[in-house]
């Protein structure tokens, strides 16, 4: 079932503060307990996931991949919150967050990657790479040799 709903939705990182009105998020959600979509997604707003999903998935916005969510697809978002299973490459030029009951196997490229105590993650995690115009891109690794080394008195 697909549906679009308006809803005030939190992350355990973002809820609001106390006296803070709540900021209503919409989400496309994909729910279906024996659905299995396989194929290539091209979302501009964010989504929740409550069901399975292969491919490739590029989402303009937030994935929420939910409880009952599996995502076998190589991914690229803003966002991430995995409370499900996620298996493949993903790219988020925000944060992404593997919660208490998420399970996450594979290569993810980010600025900020959270792992709840209980979550799982196995693979490799590189930081996101930003070049602006006229900046030398930086090797990730630095040796010793390339650094000035101080003299001793």
């Amino acid at each position: 079932m697909l549906r679009r709903t308006t809803a005030e939705r939190y992350t355990s990182s973002e809820s609001p503060h106390e006296g803070d009105s709540p900021v209503p998020t919409t989400l496309l959600t994909i729910t279906g307990n024996s659905a299995k979509l396989e194929g290539k997604f091209d979302i501009t707003d964010s989504i929740q996931i409550e069901c399975e999903i292969g491919g490739e998935l590029k989402v303009g916005g937030k994935l929420v991949i939910g409880h009952r969510g599996a995502v076998r697809a190589d991914v690229q978002t803003v966002d991430a919150i995995i409370h499900g299973e996620y298996e493949g490459n993903m790219v988020a030029t925000g944060s992404v967050e593997i919660t208490p009951t998420g399970r996450a196997d594979g290569n993810i490229e980010t600025n900020s990657l959270v792992i709840s105590k209980g979550g799982f993650f196995n693979g490799n995690v590189a930081k996101l790479k930003k070049k602006s115009e006229g900046e030398e891109e930086k090797p990730l690794v630095h040796l010793v040799k390339d650094k000035q080394l101080v003299q001793q008195s």
